[in-house]
């Protein structure tokens, strides 16, 4: 039925057996354990882009967290426009939901393919997916400190026999594989529990972080007395990686962050003016009157102003005055008059103003 599944682990699994097979010798424990754990780095390694995706998707969603609040806060009766607009946010930072649950989905097919092949290993079989008989017979006789990697502790006593072991060697060989798998499962939510932004807790967060943090372990602990001796190596081994990889990538994407504020206030310390200079003022421009402009359209006080001749500063002597005086009939000086002009005409539009 998961064929699809169970051949391609199968494969990768004898590839590297292959490998150390040559080095530590065909039925060599040391060279199917190696073989489990380089299964578990290849697919680790080509789900290595998703990951830092999914790291990377995970800072967005807390650099925006009191926005989705406020639509939670905002929405808590509507469910439906609630998901529209939870939507519509995360598209605006480029947020895809399912690409942090990318990695664990992967992850899922290959734990289930590993352990349904290492189960396979038993006596008496000829084959198993992409192994022949002589590689299931390499497999089955491959002792771990008198433990057989197909054995587990629960196993029945019947099976046991066929492998010719003792419940107590499998014991000793599983239980600090099993601390030891708990463990990294611990330390790995831990650390990445420690990078959440604490902005972005809710009620969901929290208990999130107690599975991960107690439940996921305590589960690893108890499945050990019902997974293979092979399994627990893949499950050891795929927590190291995880921890390791999410110290490079958190340690790689800080330093992005780290220069990218760096460069933003070094621009911003550019484009401040110097301690002690004055700040520069823009000059005020004039706007030029467009062409094509009539010149009925200029306002009379602008004409009355252009057209004006400027005014002569008459001396400030004492014939002048005196002959300005003498005149007495409001006519200039020297008894000239200015062309048509009439002295009465003008008296009466002063007076006229004035009645006004």
């Amino acid at each position: 039925m998961l064929d699809f599944i169970y051949y391609p682990v199968s494969f990768i699994l004898w590839c590297w057996h292959w490998v150390f097979g040559h080095v530590f010798g065909e039925a060599s424990a040391v060279s199917w354990a190696l073989g489990i754990v380089f299964l578990v780095f290849t697919l680790r390694a080509i789900m290595y882009k998703p990951m830092v995706k999914q790291v990377r998707s995970m800072r967005k969603m807390q650099e925006f967290a009191p926005e989705i609040k406020k639509l939670q806060k905002k929405y808590s009766n509507d469910k439906q426009k609630l998901a529209q607009e939870m939507q519509k946010l995360q598209s605006q930072h480029g947020v895809n939901p399912l690409g942090g649950c990318l990695p664990m989905l992967l992850q899922i097919p290959v734990f289930i393919g590993l352990f349904h092949v290492l189960r396979e290993f038993k006596p008496g079989k000829t084959e198993n997916y992409f192994f022949d008989e002589r590689g299931v017979s390499s497999y089955i006789a491959a002792d771990l400190f008198g433990a057989r990697l197909s054995n587990w502790i629960t196993q029945p006593a019947v099976e046991l026999a066929n492998f010719e072991v003792s419940r107590g060697a499998i014991i000793v060989v599983a239980v600090p594989l099993m601390i030891l798998a708990s463990a990294l499962t611990h330390l790995t939510a831990r650390h990445s529990v420690a990078r959440q932004n604490p902005d972005a807790a809710n009620q969901q967060t929290a208990l999130m972080n107690k599975l991960t943090l107690y439940i996921f372990p305590l589960g690893v602990l108890i499945g050990g007395f019902f997974f293979p001796i092979g399994l627990l190596i893949y499950w050891l081994a795929n927590n190291g990686w995880t921890l390791m990889q999410q110290y490079v990538v958190y340690r790689k994407i800080d330093a992005e962050e780290a220069e990218k504020k760096t460069a933003a206030i070094e621009k911003r310390n550019a484009a401040a003016p110097k301690p002690g200079q004055r700040p520069q003022q823009r000059k005020r421009v004039t706007p030029a009157k467009p062409e094509g402009v009539d010149a009925a359209a200029t306002p009379a006080s602008e004409k009355a102003a252009d057209a004006a001749p400027p005014a002569k500063a008459e001396p400030d002597t004492p014939g002048a005055n005196g002959k300005a005086k003498a005149a007495g009939n409001g006519k200039p000086a020297g008894g000239t008059e200015i062309p048509g002009l009439i002295s009465g005409r003008s008296r009466s539009k002063k007076s006229g103003r004035k009645n006004r």
